[in-house]
């Protein structure tokens, strides 16, 4: 598996087409998959590595948190990537990070639970109400 990001990476927004353009470079090296930072708004918008989640289903199509596009590019250059990196033959993982959320517009009520960290099936609370 080929990891193509870096925290580093320039917010050009340029990834995803530099992706597609080197898939068949990739796959001539011996890579059989490819990892791909996360796709959707990020908290800083194009500025953002993907980790301080926003907005999961923004992809860079939207204009939220000041931008359009990702660091990486937008949604439609996403999917291109995604496409040529299948067709030189390697499997493509986009990395999507549920639990970190970040840069909400507002604070909202919110219903929560404590779970037991030793046994994630198990409900430590009773249901209260919090403001996140």
């Amino acid at each position: 598996m080929f990891q193509y990001f870096e925290w580093k990476n320039r917010p050009d927004g340029n990834l995803w087409r530099e992706l597609t353009g080197r898939a068949r470079e990739l796959k001539n090296l011996g890579t059989t998959a490819v990892w791909m930072p996360p796709a959707y708004k990020a908290m800083n918008g194009a500025n953002d590595t993907g980790y301080a989640t926003y907005d999961l289903y923004d992809l860079g199509e939207f204009d939220q948190k000041c931008s359009v596009r990702t660091k990486y590019g937008t949604k439609a250059e996403f999917l291109a990537a995604v496409s040529a990196v299948k067709k030189a033959g390697m499997h493509a993982y986009a990395d999507v990070v549920f639990n970190h959320k970040m840069g909400a517009d507002e604070v909202e009520e919110v219903e929560v639970e404590e779970i037991d960290c030793d046994n994630r099936n198990h409900v430590r609370s009773r249901p209260r109400k919090v403001r996140t």
